[in-house]
């Protein structure tokens, strides 16, 4: 039987209101909907972030499933199984089946276990992959969306999203952002670890200084790029490591972006990465990034240039 939501305004549950979730809640909000979320055993910054979006607490798991028509789920990659499976667990309790989209940076294979794991439980599932930063002006964010129940997620075009579906099952919305993220933070990665070595090898004043004369629009690119990824380097990791398993399942080396989920542990490992987006002060520069990571790596390692 073909399910779909009924309801004409459809109330939606975000897991979790973090950088990413609360800016999508807020949207959905601003365009008539009810937007809830659950934060028992939440940090304090998410609870802040959920009440700056206007999204209601509704408690637990339990609470969340009974009371959405369609959750989202937006949270770090490493968590994407473990919250399928809390909401697995709650979804027999509900009078019609939920729609449940995953928007996590994740493998397609991780994608069809979560898949697995929503309709075993009785619940409804759409692969969705985000593209772009937190949607805080109109078109600068895409939502991708593929599977069999695509449908009621597009009409959140409705409510302020911009979705766009995608022929084929679930796990190919995933397959575009595994292949785009690659690009946009896999080239991060290796620019942060270049800057780190030039540092460390005493070149970094001329490499800057051919950079400036050869290679303008990288440098320009690096300088706007990286001052905003500490922040997110720890949960990045997960994610390079979901394109390295994707591209191994396709018989391509993983090594890559195996490295470069190395590189951002390593930033994980430093205070830089305890700055949060909503800090006011102005983030460090490229420069003073490779700085402390050089540090870093010398202290911990104790590896003079040869």
């Amino acid at each position: 039987m073909n399910q779909s939501i009924r309801n004409d305004r459809p109330t939606v549950g975000i897991v979790s209101p973090g950088d990413m979730g609360h800016a999508v809640g807020r949207v959905l909000r601003e365009h008539g909907l009810r937007v809830i979320t659950a934060l028992d055993g939440r940090s304090e910054r998410t609870r802040t972030l959920a009440a700056q979006a206007g999204i209601e607490d509704v408690g637990g798991f339990g609470e969340l499933a009974a009371t959405a028509d369609m959750v989202l789920s937006i949270l770090v990659p490493a968590e994407a199984v473990a919250v399928a499976e809390q909401m697995a667990h709650a979804l027999p309790v509900r009078p019609a089946p939920l729609l449940f989209v995953d928007c996590n940076a994740i493998a397609p294979a991780t994608v069809r276990r979560i898949e697995g794991i929503i309709t075993a439980a009785g619940g409804r599932f759409a692969d969705g992959s985000i593209i772009g930063p937190p949607p805080r002006k109109p078109g600068a964010t895409r939502f991708y969306a593929s599977g069999e129940h695509t449908a009621d997620f597009a009409r959140l075009n409705q409510f302020g999203l911009h979705v766009l579906v995608i022929d084929g099952p679930a796990g190919q919305a995933s397959a575009l952002k595994m292949c785009y993220a690659a690009v946009t933070k896999g080239f991060t990665a290796l620019c942060t670890e270049l800057l780190t070595a030039a540092e460390a090898l005493g070149v970094a004043g001329p490499l800057a200084d051919e950079f400036r004369l050869s290679q303008a629009a990288t440098l320009e690119q690096i300088n706007r790029a990286l001052p905003g990824m500490p922040p997110k380097a720890r949960r990045w990791v997960g994610e390079m490591e979901e394109i390295a398993q994707t591209f191994a399942a396709v018989g391509l080396t993983p090594q890559m972006l195996a490295g470069a989920a190395d590189v951002y542990r390593l930033v994980g490992e430093t205070t830089l990465a305890d700055r949060t987006p909503e800090e006011p002060s102005p983030p460090p520069t490229a420069q003073e990034i490779a700085q402390t990571l050089a540090h870093h790596v010398y202290a911990t390692h104790k590896k003079e240039p040869s």
